[in-house]
């Protein structure tokens, strides 16, 4: 196949996965890797991915174990680095051949099977052209730019978790110091319910545990995730859990293989044996209804505890550690279980097992992620869920705590770094400290309210550091529509995305070193760190020579840019920054709280942990104790004719990005644009298999958003919802229809219709 081409949209379904990974995983992403590059560069990736003194692998943000094996990497991550580490290369000529026009009417897949971008690139007003510019005329025209803005607020400064602590303090370093927190990112758009409802009831806006406590878990709740696709490293650390005598609860409205049954591939039961069975129970709940499940639970454990006094609930816990509990307690009695049964689709009995496995267990660890946070509810979701951990004392002791599985490999070190639009006080104050600049202390704007800046003419300069913004947000039109009016849009990017097509009057395409690149600077070879889901900082060191020596590093770019707005500052000593890092993360150990001594800890091969609190039995609550809330539930009834639909990634994708146009473990190849649902719902609705749909979304705006096209399969879909991969669905999703408090766009509950084909008709 030519990487000029797609695939061929040819749909073939086949019976779901029971069982993930194995040695077809380790042949698919040899297949992948080879397609991209060298055997060569292949072997100099793998050996080096994920190991101490190497490269840490880009594709998600699952930790290390403290022994690493040889091959410490997943199907997915290798075929993450080898796409990167890609010998495809986008150059002038590329561009010259290619109009932005014919470039905005190609597939996702396409944009990026063409390479590695490999020189700066503009396209003037009233040009449908990219051409060349080289990086001083392109960084002094958006310094132009940006001085002549009227406000700072006019700018947005956007990244993904994809971007290394340094080049990421230096993001927010620069925003500040122009004058703006408008610093939206990928985690707006993720876990930011995780992060509002953590602050408010823990204090902390961070997981609690280690690997180890996953290991030595009794009972480890994975609710709205799919492991085996998203962070397959996550199937080891749960094999070991049911290894050492732990049981695993799965809630999720897919039965995904990975929580069926795991075949290690580095172990000999994986290759040869049955491997491991991952979940003991599988709940599978309507879309929406986890905050209802875990009401029931706790209901029952306080109705436990009246039945046995003193034998169920965590009383030396709750009174010396908690606030709230009697209201808690007193609202969480009033529930309905028809309520419960009619949002959830499961049973009393169903849930009545769960809580005897409760009951049995001495730590309980709840893991999660989009299924829980992309929800209307999802700020309260997560709240219900501390409480049920709350309840046993299932906060600060070994095995036990909450645990949001991030999935860029750095999403959660953007925000500890200042990645953020509502960065609290203190560190606004050690950055005046340090700096001599008094920052803004405006809240800026988040990913969502960015979009309506940019419609209503608020914002006009949009830079984009790593990610793929058009392609990440809701509202696909709505947002296409919004970074057409910016006058200027500037990506720093290592490849090709819709990004770069959905242009601003004056557009930049500004290409950087990968995290698999050689980065040589004045100050000789540098490293990058990251921080991945359980609070470990770790060095990333790349080994590959650069895909163009006209490429510059995210540091590099941020930091010779930052000069041509700011001037030169004795106080932030931009040049120095660029030429040696260990100068930014000096800085960083003075401004960022538990950095200290930050380029000595961090030579350790392993990294260092930062501290929670929690764990220690500190909890930073305005109370100083953690908080018990009451939280109501509203069932997503999507009534006759319609379902709930939730977004999803296909196992052949990372983030926005497919790798191919399969999904190996659904059963579904060679086709992207189809819907999963119930075959009873079909009956009811009396559409066939495998028949051409129009996905139509419902909204209170009273416009109807359609995405066209989409082929039915009949697929064992919890009852009452549909499932279709993003960003193909991201159209569907409303700009306005958010979650309560975070802002998160609600892409795992649009109520959707589904009419017979346009193109059919």
């Amino acid at each position: 196949m030519s990487r000029m081409e797609d695939p061929d949209d040819d749909l073939k379904v086949t019976p779901p996965k029971t069982w993930a990974t194995g040695v077809p995983a380790v042949t698919h992403a040899m297949q992948y890797s080879l397609s991209q590059t060298s055997p060569r560069r292949t072997a100099l990736t793998l050996l080096n991915l994920n190991q101490g003194k190497g490269i840490d692998c880009p594709g998600c943000a699952w930790p290390d174990p403290k022994h690493r094996p040889m091959n410490e990497y997943c199907e997915n991550g290798a075929k993450h680095i080898n796409d990167e580490a890609t010998t495809r290369r986008v150059t002038a000529e590329f561009f010259r051949q290619h109009p932005v026009s014919e470039l905005d009417e190609k597939s996702d897949y396409w944009l990026n099977q063409q390479g590695r971008l490999t020189e700066p690139m503009v396209k003037r007003p009233d040009s449908d052209f990219y051409e060349p510019i080289d990086w001083d005329e392109a960084l002094d025209l958006i310094a132009g730019e940006l001085r002549a803005l009227d406000s700072p607020n006019e700018a947005l400064f956007y990244t993904s978790g994809r971007l290394n602590n340094e080049a990421a303090f230096l993001l927010q370093l620069f925003a500040r110091a122009f004058g703006t927190n408008n610093l939206p990112d990928c985690s707006n758009m993720c876990h930011e319910s995780s992060g509002f409802a953590m602050q408010e009831t823990l204090g902390i806006g961070k997981g609690s545990v280690s690997l180890d406590d996953m290991h030595h878990s009794d009972l480890i709740f994975v609710i709205g995730q799919n492991p085996g696709t998203n962070h397959p490293r996550m199937l080891s650390a749960l094999e070991n859990t049911k290894r050492n005598g732990g049981e695993v609860v799965a809630v999720n409205p897919l039965p995904e293989a990975g929580l069926m049954r795991f075949k290690n591939p580095q172990k000999m039961r994986g290759v040869l044996g049955r491997g491991t069975e991952i979940a003991d129970q599988f709940l599978q709940i309507r879309p929406g209804g986890d905050l209802a499940l875990f009401k029931a639970l706790n209901v029952l454990l306080l109705e436990a505890e009246d039945a046995a006094p003193g034998t169920v609930l965590d009383h030396e816990f709750i009174r010396a550690h908690t606030t709230g509990f009697e209201e808690f307690a007193r609202q969480a009695r009033e529930l309905s279980w028809d309520d419960v049964l009619s949002a959830t689709g499961l049973t009393r009995q169903e849930i009545e097992q769960v809580r005897d496995r409760v009951l049995a267990s001495g730590s309980v660890i709840a893991c999660w992620a989009m299924g829980l946070t992309q929800h209307k509810h999802g700020v309260a979701t997560i709240r219900e869920v501390i409480n049920f951990l709350m309840l046993r004392g299932n906060i600060g002791k070994p095995g036990a705590g909450v645990c949001p599985v991030r999935g860029h490999s750095n999403v959660q070190g953007d925000r500890t770094m200042g990645v953020w639009e509502q960065m609290p006080q203190e560190f606004l104050d050690s950055l005046e400290h340090e700096f001599g600049f008094t920052p803004p202390t405006e809240h800026g704007w988040d990913s969502v309210d960015s979009i309506r800046a940019m419609l209503d003419g608020r914002a006009r300069f949009f830079l984009g550091v790593a990610g793929n913004f058009v392609r990440a947000t809701p509202d696909s039109e709505v947002t296409e529509k919004a970074m057409r009016q910016c006058r200027v849009t500037a990506h720093i990017s290592t490849k090709l995305n819709r990004s770069h097509t959905v242009c601003g009057e004056t557009a930049l395409i500004l290409p950087t070193l990968g995290r698999s690149d050689r980065d040589i600077q004045a100050g000789g070879e540098q490293f990058v760190t990251v921080e991945d889901s359980m609070s470990m900082v770790h060095a990333s060191r790349g080994r590959l020579e650069p895909a163009s020596d006209r490429l510059l590093s995210e540091v590099a770019i941020l930091a010779r840019l930052a000069r041509r707005v700011l001037g030169d500052d004795p106080d932030i000593p931009w040049e120095g920054f660029e030429a040696d890092y260990d100068t930014i993360r000096d800085r960083i150990s003075r401004v960022v709280p538990d950095f200290e001594d930050f380029n000595a800890r961090v030579a350790d091969p392993g990294g260092f942990a930062l501290p929670n609190p929690v764990n220690s039995g500190t909890y930073p609550t305005a109370t100083g104790k953690a908080v018990f809330t009451c939280n109501e539930f509203e069932s997503l009834e999507p009534g006759k004719g319609y379902l709930v639909l939730q977004s999803l990634r296909s196992h052949d994708q990372w983030n926005t990005i497919p790798y191919a146009l399969n999904d190996r473990y659904r059963g579904i190849h060679n086709a992207r644009r189809v819907v999963l649902v119930n075959p009873a719902d079909l009956d009811e609705l009396g559409i066939a298999d495998q028949t051409e749909v129009d996905l139509v979304s419902v909204w209170h705006d009273g416009v109807e958003r359609r995405a066209p096209g989409f082929r039915v399969i009949a697929y064992p879909a919890a009852r009452g919802s549909a499932a279709s991969y993003y960003p193909e669905t991201n159209v569907l999703v409303p700009l306005d229809s958010v979650a309560d408090t975070s802002n998160t766009p609600t892409s795992k509950g649009v109520l959707v219709r589904l009419e017979p084909a346009a193109s059919a008709s």
